[in-house]
């Protein structure tokens, strides 16, 4: 057997363990759920907050606007703040007509060990501890996302339902500049391919990860964990959570259709950043795993194409493994709404997203790793 033609068999070896034997992660359906409980049990929404003046307005209107039957109060946590943060969700509020309802925390410095994020949640949790607070839930989101009026009741009944400690969404991430178009699809479909839903959501199996922006767990599971500092100085703080909680007791993780995330990326440079924050923190810093990732990325994305036209039995194979790849990542485009044009492009979209994780081990090795508005979290120190 010639090298190309085992090459180009490896890659189709791949593309089809994925699309039959990876949980079919590529077909996960739009979270769709009755909201009805036995009962609507008080929560409260911790929600972090450094320098978002530009979409905490938005994100605390929706929070306030729940349409939920039980007590429902929001606690946000300006993390030193210099945009006004602050004073634009007490205005987003009083425009709900919830003023009562919303409690502004300035969290303390940020002490060694921590990452800016967690401390800021954990700030919250204890402001809620303090208080006395009876809330039996609590919705950990984040401050750029825009929750849809049900998303609140959906996701307490599936949790009652389900008889969960934890229930996480991955939202719907903004999809409108050319650079979102293009490479924001890919995202989830790597995050599914990376972390399959029905496999986090199986209690029998090991596989556990989280979605940040939108989490609702219980506090007797938090207890349980040791509180959010069990998870202090995780740079994928979601994904460590949710392995965290599943050690114990059962999770679920699905996609929302009408929650979304504010956040935007206009221009390539931004997603670029946003993968190289954490990329080589999940590949656990090793330079090993990096090496490995990048030939598999090679053998599974670039491969085909490079083989197309080789001739003979490497190019019949290369052209099924491109064609699998370009299948399987429909259903994320057409959650999206984007263009099915934009399913052949894939080993492009992968080899920009190679070329970040790369430049996120860079960073790392530079002491620049998990950059994030003013701080830079690498492992164990800021």
């Amino acid at each position: 057997m010639s090298l190309p033609t085992l090459l180009a068999g490896l890659s189709l070896g791949i593309w089809i363990y994925l699309l039959v034997g990876r949980g079919r992660f590529w077909r996960e359906p739009v979270s769709t759920f009755h909201p009805h409980a036995a009962s609507w049990p008080s929560v409260v929404a911790v929600v972090p907050a450094r320098d978002e003046a530009e979409v905490i307005g938005t994100a605390v209107f929706s929070l306030l606007r729940q349409n939920y039957r039980g007590d429902f109060r929001v606690v946000l946590v300006d993390d030193h703040s210099t945009d006004g943060t602050a004073d634009t969700a007490r205005r987003a509020a009083e425009t709900a007509g919830a003023e009562d309802r919303l409690t502004v925390v300035t969290a303390d410095p940020l002490p060694a060990g921590w990452t800016g994020k967690l401390w800021a949640m954990s700030e919250g949790l204890r402001h809620v501890e303090e208080s006395g607070h009876e809330a039996r839930l609590v919705l950990l989101t984040d401050a750029d996302i825009e929750h849809d009026p049900r998303n609140l009741a959906e996701l307490v009944a599936r949790l009652d339902a389900e008889k969960l400690d934890m229930a996480s969404l991955m939202v719907k991430l903004r999809c409108q500049s050319l650079a979102e178009r293009a490479f924001i699809p890919a995202f989830v479909f790597f995050f599914q391919m990376l972390y399959p839903f029905a496999w986090v959501n199986d209690p029998e199996h090991a596989m556990a990860a989280a979605a940040g922006g939108c989490m609702l767990l219980r506090r007797s599971a938090l207890a349980r964990i040791g509180g959010i500092g069990c998870i202090r100085n995780a740079l994928i703080d979601d994904c460590a959570l949710g392995a965290q909680v599943k050690a114990g007791s059962k999770i679920w993780l699905g996609l929302s259709d009408h929650t979304r995330s504010l956040r935007p990326y206009p221009d390539w440079r931004d997603i670029w950043r946003m993968i190289a924050r954490s990329a080589y923190t999940q590949l656990r810093y090793s330079p090993l795993l990096l090496a490995g990732t990048v030939a598999g990325m090679v053998l599974k994305y670039m491969v085909p194409p490079m083989l197309l036209f080789h001739g003979g039995t490497p190019s019949v194979l290369a052209a099924l493994s491109w064609g699998v790849m370009a299948v399987i990542f429909v259903p994320t485009l057409r959650y999206y709404e984007r263009s099915l044009v934009w399913a052949p492009l894939l080993p492009v979209i992968a080899l920009f997203y190679l070329g970040a994780t790369i430049d996120s081990a860079r960073r790392h090795w530079l002491g620049k790793g998990g950059e994030w508005k003013g701080r830079v979290q690498m492992r164990g120190a800021q």
